[in-house]
């Protein structure tokens, strides 16, 4: 490892150098198991065939204008988006931090023009939303926030599928115009609404009572991830503005933010922008993306290796009692602990199984779309044995 990088991650001991499918080779010819999926961002897996022709075939035409001019392939994915979402327009940029920043920038453009001064957002407890300071400031996770005081004011935090909270911050706070949710957290561990659709049809009637924005944010959940193109399609209800970044773009930096109805005009030239966002290297990674999906239908198949791998777990860990939970949406999987067991990554790793601890407690498990039955099997296999290990251990 270079001494010139910045240290900024406790990096594991290896070295990936290809990888084709839910499989990586490191550079030593040693070949892993990738439930993680580069944090919920390769879901065709690595080396797509059709995903790696595409591109090849962009970058041999053009990777990168300005948006001073029309982008025929940013038309292109804007249009797609809108159609598969049901939102109106779309903005592009680069992660999703940079995404959920701009959502919170269009909320309080939308408050500025309706005349409020000082508007707030209402947030949630154990929630992610990036790591500028802004969407730090917007996250529910102290460990992230410690050292970057003073943090950006005009958020209000509730905890996460608490819809009386949300009320009691409607009945006394004249400024909120807006609530920012992730239908299902995954920094956070991995949590699921008890009833998705019940809660956000209460936060939809909230904030329409009171002309505020529902504003989503899929960057983890969406594209295809919990068996729908979004989480929020789940339920039938429609937020004003979403936001995309990680598997829009199959590994190609991405993001987005779409909007709907009154959220959809407020953004007008120099109110933001993006150098790189929008360039047509990373809009034909986002169409490849959506058209693969759609023709191996991704969608059931995240659906269909979830339900089997979360009935494998079930099994596999009945009656012990030092798993408390095992939850998932689709290939977003969560195995809740008794215990603190950030070791389980590493002892994964030596098990040739790459997977993620969130929420010092919660196995993160975010394995490509692609993932067949014998690979899911496999993966089960994997942990099941790590997890027994390290609880003989302990």
């Amino acid at each position: 490892m270079s001494q010139h990088i910045m240290n900024t991650y406790g990096r594991l001991p290896v070295t990936f150098t290809k990888g084709k499918g839910v499989w990586l080779w490191d550079d030593q010819g040693e070949q892993y198991l990738d439930a993680l999926s580069g944090i919920a961002v390769t879901g065709l897996g690595h080396s797509h065939p059709d995903f790696v022709k595409a591109m090849s075939e962009q970058a041999a035409t053009l990777m990168h204008v300005s948006n001073i001019y029309h982008i025929a392939e940013q038309a292109q994915l804007a249009d797609k988006l809108a159609a598969i979402s049901g939102m109106d327009n779309v903005f592009f940029c680069n992660s999703g931090c940079e995404a959920n920043e701009a959502q919170i920038k269009l909320a309080r453009l939308y408050a500025h023009n309706k005349g409020i001064t000082n508007p707030e957002i209402i947030v949630m407890e154990q929630s992610f939303h990036g790591r500028t300071l802004a969407t730090l400031s917007a996250t529910g996770n102290r460990k992230v926030q410690a050292g970057f005081e003073p943090l950006v004011s005009g958020f209000v935090r509730v905890p996460f599928d608490d819809v009386e909270a949300v009320k009691q911050v409607a009945a006394r706070k004249n400024n909120v115009v807006a609530i920012l949710v992730e239908p299902v957290q995954g920094e956070g561990g991995i949590h699921i609404p008890a009833d998705m659709k019940a809660y956000l049809e209460s936060l939809r009637k909230i904030c329409d009572e009171n002309d505020w924005l529902l504003m989503v944010d899929e960057v983890q959940s969406g594209v295809g991830r919990t068996g729908r193109w979004f989480a929020f399609q789940h339920t039938g209800v429609m937020p004003d503005v979403m936001s995309l970044a990680k598997g829009l773009g199959s590994g190609m930096p991405i993001g987005a933010i779409l909007a709907r109805g009154k959220a959809a005009g407020v953004f007008v030239p120099g109110k933001h922008g993006s150098t790189f966002g929008g360039n047509p290297f990373a809009m034909r990674a986002g169409l490849a993306t959506l058209e693969i999906v759609e023709q191996h239908c991704l969608q059931a198949n995240a659906i269909a290796m979830g339900d089997f791998i979360h009935a494998q777990f079930a099994e596999a860990f009945k009656g012990n009692p030092a798993i408390v939970n095992i939850r998932h949406a689709g290939l977003m999987i969560g195995v809740e602990l008794d215990r603190p067991c950030a070791e389980l990554v590493k002892l994964a790793l030596a098990n040739k199984l790459l997977i993620n601890v969130t929420a010092e407690k919660v196995i993160r498990l975010l394995p490509p779309l692609v993932i067949n039955q014998e690979e899911a099997q496999e993966l089960v296999k994997r942990l099941v044995f790590v997890v027994e290990q390290f609880l003989t251990a302990a």
